[in-house]
C-alpha cells in the first residue's frame, strides 16, 4: 500500500497527536505545550502510526492497566485508546493492522490477559474480539422536586471539602478500596490525579476548578470523594444553579449515600448533572421521589476482549454454585480459541482445563469478553444467537455462574 507502519520514536509525537486530533475532528494544531504534557502519559514503545509520505494518517497506543474482576482480583490488561484513521485513507486496512500488532504484542510479549477500550463507534470492535462488558448512566435530578430524605451522618462521620494537594494524597487511597470491591474499575496513575487536580494541566483540554469534597468514618479514615463544579445561575432574585458530578468514588455504600445527599443538599443548587454511573447506582433511590432522577443517557462503556481465556476465567470468581461447563470459545484471530473445561467450586474459585470434551456452550470471544464481568446475561446472548447451548440446561448454569450481584462499573474515560 506504500504505507510505512510502525512504533513511534520521540521526534514523531507532535506529528502523531496532529493526526489523533485531525482523526477525532479537532484542530489539528498542537503546541508545543500540549506535546510535553501528553509525552508525560504516552509509552512510546506502546504506541504506533501509519505514514503515507511522512504524514500520520492512522493513531493507534495502548497502556498497561489493571483491571478489577468479580472476586477483586486485579488482571493485567491492556487499554486501547487514541485509535484512528485520517478520512483520506479510511478502508485501507489500517486499524486491522496496528489493532493486530498490539494484541499479539499484549499476549505473546507483555503477557497481558485482556484488552480493554472504550469503543466512539459500536460496529467497529466485535469484529476484532471486543465485546461490551459494562455499561453507564447519567442522571439529571431536579433537586427541589427530589423530596431528598434527610439522614443524619454516621456517629464521628464528617464530609469537608479538601484542596486539591490534599485531593493527591487521599484520593488514591479512596480509589484503591474502591476499586478492589468494584469490577470493571481501573488503576489510576499518579500522572491521573495531577491532571484531574490541576497541578498539570493540558492546554488542549481547557481547565475549570473543581472542587473536591471527602467522606470520612468515625475513625477519621477517608473513604468517598467526590468532584463537582456549580454553575452560578440566577433568576432575578432566586438561584438556580446547576451543579455537575465530575467523579463520586466509594469504598463503602454509606460514604456513596453521604455524599450523594451532601450534592443534593447544596444551597442555591437546583439541578444535579450525575456524570457517568453505573446502571444499578444508589442515586435515584436515595430521593423521597426517584422519578426525579431522569436518565440522560444509557450506553455500554468499556468492552473487553479476551486474550488468556485460562488466566482470565481463572482470576474471577463465580457464584457459589458448584458446577462445571465446557466452553468451546471460537476466535478467528487465534488469541483466544480454544476449549476450556470450567469447573467451579463451593466457594466461586474455579479452575479453567484445556479438554477435547464435547461443548456445553459454543460461544465466541466477543461474546465472553460481554459476559466476563457479570454486565449480561448469557440466556439473553442465546435468545440474540450470539452463543449456542449445546447441552440442555447449560446457558441457565452459566448465566447463574457468571452474573454478579451488582453490575460491573468503569468510572473512567481512557
Amino acid at each position: 500500500m506504500g504505507l510505512d507502519v510502525r512504533t513511534l520514536e520521540a521526534a514523531d509525537l507532535p506529528e502523531w497527536l496532529r493526526a489523533v486530533n485531525t482523526g477525532f475532528l479537532r484542530a489539528p494544531t498542537v503546541s508545543d505545550e500540549e506535546v510535553e504534557v501528553r509525552r508525560q502519559e504516552i509509552d512510546l514503545s506502546r504506541t504506533q502510526g501509519a505514514y503515507d509520505a511522512g504524514r500520520c494518517v492512522a493513531t493507534f497506543r495502548s497502556m498497561p492497566r489493571e483491571v478489577t474482576v468479580p472476586g477483586g482480583a486485579l488482571l493485567d490488561t491492556d487499554a486501547i485508546t487514541n485509535v484512528t484513521v485520517t478520512a483520506t485513507h479510511r478502508r485501507r486496512g489500517l486499524a486491522t493492522r496496528l489493532m493486530a500488532n498490539d494484541l499479539r504484542a499484549a499476549k505473546e510479549e507483555r503477557g497481558e490477559a485482556l484488552a480493554i477500550l472504550i469503543a466512539a463507534e459500536y460496529p467497529i470492535y466485535g469484529r476484532f474480539g471486543f465485546g461490551p462488558a459494562t455499561s453507564y448512566t447519567e442522571w439529571f435530578v431536579e433537586v427541589p422536586r427530589a423530596q431528598l430524605r434527610p439522614v443524619p451522618l454516621p456517629e464521628g462521620a464528617r464530609i469537608d471539602l479538601a484542596e486539591p494537594a490534599e485531593v493527591r494524597k487521599v484520593g488514591p487511597e479512596v480509589h484503591e478500596r474502591f476499586r478492589r470491591r468494584t469490577p470493571g474499575a481501573i488503576n489510576r496513575t499518579e500522572l491521573w490525579w495531577q491532571l484531574e487536580t490541576g497541578e498539570i494541566r493540558n492546554p488542549a483540554q481547557g481547565w475549570t476548578e473543581p472542587m473536591f469534597a471527602v467522606y470520612r468514618d468515625a475513625t477519621g479514615q477517608a473513604t468517598g470523594l467526590a468532584t463537582y463544579t456549580v454553575e452560578e445561575k440566577w433568576h432575578g432574585m432566586y438561584p438556580e444553579c446547576p451543579l455537575s458530578v465530575r467523579g463520586l468514588i466509594a469504598a463503602t455504600p454509606e460514604a456513596e449515600a453521604a455524599l450523594w445527599r451532601f450534592l443534593l443538599s447544596v444551597d442555591w443548587v437546583s439541578t444535579v448533572k450525575a456524570g457517568i454511573r453505573a446502571p444499578d447506582d444508589l442515586l435515584p433511590d436515595l430521593l423521597g421521589d426517584p422519578r426525579c432522577a431522569k436518565v440522560d443517557t444509557t450506553a455500554d462503556l468499556m468492552w473487553v476482549r479476551v486474550l488468556d481465556p485460562k488466566r482470565a476465567l481463572e482470576a474471577r470468581t463465580y457464584a457459589p454454585v458448584p458446577g462445571a461447563l465446557v466452553l468451546d470459545i471460537q476466535d478467528p484471530l487465534g488469541h483466544a480459541a480454544g476449549r476450556y473445561r470450567l469447573e467451579v467450586a463451593a466457594d466461586g474459585t474455579a479452575q479453567a482445563v484445556p479438554t477435547t470434551a464435547s461443548p456445553d456452550l459454543t460461544l465466541p470471544v466477543a461474546s465472553l469478553g460481554a459476559l466476563y464481568l457479570g454486565n449480561e446475561s448469557v440466556l439473553r446472548l442465546a435468545a440474540l444467537g450470539r452463543l449456542a447451548e449445546e447441552t440442555p440446561g447449560a446457558a441457565i448454569l452459566a448465566d447463574a455462574l457468571f452474573r454478579t450481584p451488582r453490575r460491573p462499573w468503569c468510572p473512567d474515560i481512557f
